[in-house]
């Protein structure tokens, strides 16, 4: 999927607590023309015990872009996941032309069963270098793994290649 400027996002907490280990939350809402933070995404971030980045962001500069999301979409009624990820999915139906921004693999399926836009944090990595808001993807992915995030090797070398460094 090709992503612009133009495009209207709604993020889940996975991508917020990845991108804000990364050290790029901040460029979130450089990066499309409207941000939606669902508020069960602040409340899964808040929810762990170590303090980062992404709830940083959450609670200063990125509160501009919480929404309250009720009720939820019919379609998410039989969702066992989590109220994020529903929240998420739920935007972007009652919101057409909102892309998801979300890790999760059975909510990115999910998602896209019901005709949802998806994109994922390592995608949001590679937009953030081709529009030169970073100089390295590498060293992105890199601090993420020195934070503890699982990316399999595979989608390391994707995102380097589509960003044009491998």
């Amino acid at each position: 999927m090709t992503s612009g400027a133009a495009e209207h996002w709604v993020v889940n907490a996975s991508p917020v607590i990845l991108l804000g280990k990364a050290d790029i939350i901040h460029l979130l809402p450089k990066l499309c023309a409207e941000l939606v933070v669902p508020e069960g995404v602040v409340a899964e971030v808040s929810s762990g015990r170590i303090a980062d980045a992404g709830r940083e962001w959450l609670q200063g500069g990125g509160q501009t872009y919480l929404r309250k999301v009720s009720p939820l979409h019919p379609a998410l009624s039989g969702w066992g996941g989590g109220t994020g990820e529903a929240e998420v999915i739920s935007w972007a139906l009652q919101n057409p032309g909102f892309i998801a921004v979300l890790d999760d693999r059975a909510a990115r399926k999910l998602a896209m069963k019901h005709g949802v836009p998806v994109i994922g944090s390592l995608r949001i990595i590679v937009l953030a270098k081709e529009r030169g808001l970073i100089s390295e993807v590498r060293l992105v992915l890199e601090r993420l793994r020195g934070a503890g995030a699982y990316i399999s090797d595979a989608l390391i070398d994707r995102a380097i290649v589509l960003a044009g460094e491998g």
